[in-house]
């Protein structure tokens, strides 16, 4: 079986299938009044987030078998990431969009961590390229993730501090 197929397009699907709740819940919210911040760096996560995908299906022969702990530790990692889209609900998307006066999450992961989506997304980043013996991918586009999800935490933290009060 070529597993390295199989689960480059789960996670291809998955991402499509938020990168679309995403948008209808962008549009909601901004016909509610909201306002997106830093639209200028999303294209580079977009980039990011292709690229990865694309360098591990490129660089790793199709007859791989994926190490099965790293692979179990992905799939853990989506209940991290469905904890987070359950928490925020109508209010998750893949963009800063701050609607004035909503309140800020402060339940399910947010109780934990200040940002539980970009943990999930950056150990995602960092274990898909280990199921598959891809250390250097792992490194390389956790680096990048990293310089961008620090540039938009700050972008976000600017955005959100009105609605903290």
């Amino acid at each position: 079986m070529m597993w390295l197929w199989l689960v480059l397009g789960l996670v291809a699907a998955q991402r499509l299938w938020e990168l679309r709740l995403a948008d209808r819940n962008t549009r909601q919210l901004l016909a509610e009044g909201a306002v997106e911040i830093g639209a200028g760096h999303y294209p580079l996560f977009i980039i990011l987030h292709a690229s990865w995908l694309a360098g591990i299906a490129i660089v790793t022969p199709w007859t791989m078998v994926p190490n099965l702990r790293w692979l179990v530790l992905y799939v853990l990692l989506q209940f991290g990431r469905l904890w987070v889209i359950s928490t925020l609900g109508r209010f998750w998307t893949t963009r800063i969009i701050t609607l004035p006066g909503a309140p800020l999450a402060t339940r399910g992961p947010y109780r934990f961590v200040r940002h539980p989506n970009y943990v999930v997304a950056s150990l995602e980043i960092l274990v898909l390229p280990l199921v598959f013996g891809q250390v250097w991918i792992a490194l390389a586009w956790s680096v990048a993730n990293a310089l961008l999800v620090t540039w938009r935490i700050r972008i976000e933290d600017r955005a959100l501090l009105e609605r903290r009060g």
